[in-house]
């Protein structure tokens, strides 16, 4: 590995004794300089979880060799293991329909240089969008839904998506039910928004639905995509307290405002390799 290259490895295995000392011990043999790291033991599944930003050094080997010395200690441990380069900026491909706050929020931090990542294509069944979208130079892919054919415009998106060769898909407000087969092939790479209510309300309206019931705590949810629909492993949530003074538009307001910031949290938590997943849950290195 070249100096001043910086890598991120993540490992999930068994809860066992001695793996921190092995991981830790291999780095310092081989000239790594350790800058982050987090590790968690879960009792319940007595899986063990880690993280480990690390400075490559000038006797460190380069990466294809690093991997298969390292593979040993994989072997021993059971690991299911990555080497992440730190430097590189994530392939984000951004799924919306015709809500623009998530998307806005997103194009904002990605023009600013706050969220570090590249956006190879916005797709979206709807063309209002498109201006804003190639006003920041990325290519906007209008694909309509066809109801007697969905799966065709699935299989587009599909297509376009492996074209841009990338790391996360991000639904930002996407307002299409994925089939089974995408959210398998999108399995752990695919991140949606949603307001916390469901299931308490689901449907149309949700705010409305819940300012009727008198709530006064109101949130949204990013999680991964699943087959199950907004039942994926949870990666972060948000709320706000409200009251009887509230309107329904404050709320939907208020809401916006909460997925914004969830959204953007969790796809910086995943391009930084701070999630691992845990069965159903996550383990968030934030």
């Amino acid at each position: 590995m070249a100096d001043k290259q910086v890598w991120i490895l993540t490992i999930t295995c068994p809860d066992t004794v001695g793996i921190v000392a092995a991981v830790s011990g291999f780095l310092s043999q081989h000239d790594c300089f350790i800058t982050e790291a987090a590790q968690y033991g879960d009792p319940l599944s007595s899986r063990f979880f880690m993280r480990i930003v690390f400075g490559a050094g000038v006797m460190t080997p380069p990466k294809p060799e690093f991997e298969k010395l390292f593979t040993a200690i994989a072997q021993r441990f059971q690991m299911i293991w990555k080497l992440h380069d730190a430097l590189r900026k994530a392939r984000v491909v951004i799924l919306v329909s015709k809500f623009s706050h998530c998307l806005n929020d997103l194009l904002h931090r990605y023009h600013t240089g706050s969220l570090a990542v590249e956006i190879p294509a916005v797709i979206s069944n709807h063309p209002d969008l498109r201006s804003i979208v190639e006003w920041h130079g990325i290519p906007y892919h209008y694909l309509a839904v066809d109801k007697h054919d969905k799966a065709a415009q699935e299989a587009r998106v599909m297509e376009t998506i492996a074209r841009a060769d990338c790391d996360v898909v991000v639904l930002a407000r996407y307002m299409q039910i994925l089939s089974s087969d995408m959210c398998r092939q999108l399995q752990g790479k695919a991140i949606n928004i949603h307001h916390s209510f469901l299931p308490s309300f689901k449907g149309a309206k949700p705010y409305h639905q819940a300012h009727s019931r008198g709530v006064k705590i109101i949130g949204a949810t990013a999680h991964y995509v699943t087959p199950d629909l907004d039942e994926g492993p949870i990666i972060e949530q948000g709320v706000e307290r409200v009251d009887h003074t509230h309107t329904p538009d404050d709320l939907v307001a208020i809401g916006r405002d909460i997925e914004n910031v969830v959204l953007a949290r969790a796809v910086r938590w995943h391009i930084e390799q701070r999630v691992l997943l845990n069965g159903s849950r996550t383990v968030v290195f934030r």
